[in-house]
């Protein structure tokens, strides 16, 4: 069904790369990535670059995934995640990405996203948790607030992960059947299930007022997990150029004896928990 619409439909319409991918290969693959990260932070942090990277998309669509494996071999004081919950009664008598703003980068520092000022767009656009005046002050004022962070020095990339209607579903039902992932479906995701055309019509306007030169979107297919986040790294490596400046492992000299009749406390005298693995 999904070719038959010709090269014309979206990728949640007809995803392209919908082949698994060898498990064997996506470890060796992803390890590969997670050391070029590393080196990318490390020129980051030399250079004193700042970097923003917003991840969006569509419940369930394995942004969190992606952003785990970028994050999980880099140092956490330089490459932050900025989750946000819902806005407090004070924050929403704010300017409306002032929140955003106060997690946005230092020197030699990158920030991911994981959803963004684009939520005005998203989810309250079509949960209708906006006035239509903020929802279009929003399309119009987005792409001046990303031209400003640009001219201030900061390097924008955003991702959109594009899923489809039947991967999603298939998802949903998965984390259901999950007690480690069932904490995921919020009512508010159970409800965003139901207006997938509403979602659709909203991402189309935001990609339409927003994918601008400065900042442009750049389209994940997701379909698969695993390929998604392999490709998404790769490109990610290739948006911020940067040199090997890995320092050299420094040498480590004889440990000094121990010349004081220091003696450590009896095992008895502490609370050491259960060794309770086979």
């Amino acid at each position: 069904m999904a070719g038959a619409r010709g090269s014309k439909s979206s990728v949640e319409e007809a995803p392209r790369s919908s082949g698994k991918v060898d498990v064997e290969y996506y470890e060796k693959e992803l390890a590969r990535l997670q050391v070029e990260l590393v080196k990318q932070q490390e020129y980051i942090r030399a250079k004193g670059l700042g970097v923003v990277v917003v991840f969006e998309g569509r419940d369930a669509a394995g942004k969190g995934g992606a952003i785990q494996r970028i994050t999980e071999t880099l140092n956490p004081r330089a490459a932050r995640i900025a989750a946000l919950p819902s806005p407090t009664e004070r924050e929403k008598g704010q300017w409306y990405f002032q929140r955003y703003v106060a997690h946005l980068p230092g020197t030699g520092e990158m920030v991911l996203f994981d959803r963004s000022w684009y939520n005005r767009a998203g989810v309250e656009r079509v949960m209708g948790f906006c006035t239509d005046e903020e929802y279009v002050e929003f399309l119009r004022a987005c792409p001046e607030f990303e031209r400003m962070l640009v001219r201030s020095g900061i390097m924008l990339i955003k991702y959109w992960f594009s899923v489809s209607d039947t991967e999603q579903e298939r998802r949903f039902q998965s984390r259901l059947k999950d007690p480690t992932k069932r904490w995921k479906l919020s009512p508010m995701d159970l409800e965003a299930r139901n207006r997938w055309v509403q979602f659709s019509r909203a991402k189309d306007a935001m990609f339409a007022a927003t994918d601008i030169p400065e900042a442009p979107w750049w389209v994940v297919d997701a379909e698969v997990k695993k390929r998604a986040r392999l490709n998404v790294i790769h490109h990610l490596l290739g948006q911020v150029p940067y040199e090997d400046l890995t320092p050299e492992p420094p040498k480590l000299p004889p440990r000094p004896k121990i010349k004081d009749d220091y003696v450590r406390p009896p095992m008895e005298s502490q609370k050491i928990i259960p060794d309770v693995v086979p």
